[in-house]
């Protein structure tokens, strides 16, 4: 079989969903969108169910695959709903929806369902994605509440730059939700990631931890509890081929790389078809056998080639670490202009084996 594989460790998305709630002294929603994030929403959500708070997901459809393989803790689905017409299955399921549109507090007031909806009310505080507009807000408030629909609000908004540390924009929107709250006592949520490890003065009963449930830092520089996550996901492989080269020999398409000195070259089964970026550049770090080395050439669909020169002892079936607890996701990611949100959601094709649970 051919070795490319993602390693899941369960423990280690335990033990960062417990750092998010230590760090804010909250209650957490997991968040499993996008199947996790690339880990697996099902096996993620199970490995979670015994202490999280609840979990967070895009889309009806991502709720669904979780009520459907038992969780029954709550299901917030962030995006809301599309149309009116899935209120009644938001109903049926117990789901908590997000409300950021003034067409979705007048089809809530037209529905027709069995028991009171949980809502969590979006405030569009700068991201300028989804978002009631603050003189909207109070309104949607009162009339959601009057409604007699609705059981509880919680206010949220979501930050733009909560990833820059030194930047005024969360300080910024935290005085404009603030603002636009009024003097509504109800739970709030506003910190994600970055904010749960970077930002302890923003208040939040509710946070939503999402990238840091994964093991990965949502900064570019280092950061203390940033520095305390466990990465979940392992992305290994082999190497399948080996190649001596002279100086002067280009490896693989467009002669990205031509060997400067006599080079040994090993070929893994890896490749941008499993989700490994095509635009990792030559020195992007990868660990064979445990022993750090470079990715040399251009990545293809479905192989790579990694410099072996000095790692006389690596060759056909040595291991290969693409990233993982000893290359993090994040230096593969900034080093070729992505981020390790992207990495993870696009891993495909790879069978994922899971640990701890």
């Amino acid at each position: 079989m051919r070795p490319a594989r993602a390693l899941i460790d369960l423990n280690a998305l335990r033990h960062n969903y417990r750092l998010a709630r230590e760090l804010s002294g909250a209650k957490a929603l997991a968040v499993v969108k996008a199947d996790a994030y690339g880990h697996g929403a099902v096996r993620c959500a199970q490995a979670l169910e015994a202490e999280a708070d609840g979990f967070a997901v895009a889309c009806i459809e991502e709720a669904l695959e979780l009520r459907y393989a038992g969780i029954r803790q709550p299901i917030l689905l962030l995006e809301g709903f599309f149309e009116a017409a899935e209120l009644s299955l938001i109903d049926q399921h117990q789901l908590w929806c997000v409300v950021h549109s003034a067409w979705q507090v007048e089809a809530i007031e037209q529905a027709r369902i069995a028991r009171p909806l949980r809502v969590w009310l979006k405030l569009d505080s700068g991201m300028h994605r989804v978002g009631l507009h603050p003189a909207e807000y109070r309104d949607a408030q009162q009339r959601l509440l009057a409604s007699g629909k609705v059981d509880k609000l919680v206010l949220m908004s979501h930050f733009a730059r909560a990833d820059e540390l030194d930047c005024p924009r969360s300080a910024e929107q935290l005085a404009l939700f603030q603002q636009a709250r009024g003097d509504l006592q109800t739970e709030i949520s506003l910190r994600n990631s970055p904010a749960i490890l970077g930002w302890p003065e923003i208040p939040s009963d509710w946070v939503r931890p999402g990238i840091m449930l994964y093991g990965a830092t949502p900064f570019e520089q280092t950061q203390e509890q940033a520095a305390r996550l466990k990465p979940v996901m392992t992305l290994e492989s082999k190497i399948i081929s080996v190649r001596e080269l002279p100086a002067g020999e280009p490896v693989g398409y467009g002669a990205r790389f031509v060997a400067e000195r006599p080079t040994r070259v090993g070929v893994v089964a890896m490749g941008y078809a499993d989700g490994y970026p095509r635009h990792a550049a030559t020195g992007t770090p990868v660990l064979v056998d445990g022993q750090p080395t470079r990715l040399i050439g251009r990545v293809s669909m479905d192989m790579l080639t990694v410099d072996l020169t000095d790692l006389p002892r690596a060759g056909l079936g040595s291991r290969v670490e693409l990233w993982g607890r000893d290359v993090l996701a994040s230096e593969v990611a900034y080093g070729c202009g992505s981020i390790p949100y992207q990495l993870f959601c696009n891993l495909k094709r790879v069978p994922r084996l899971y640990s701890g649970g």
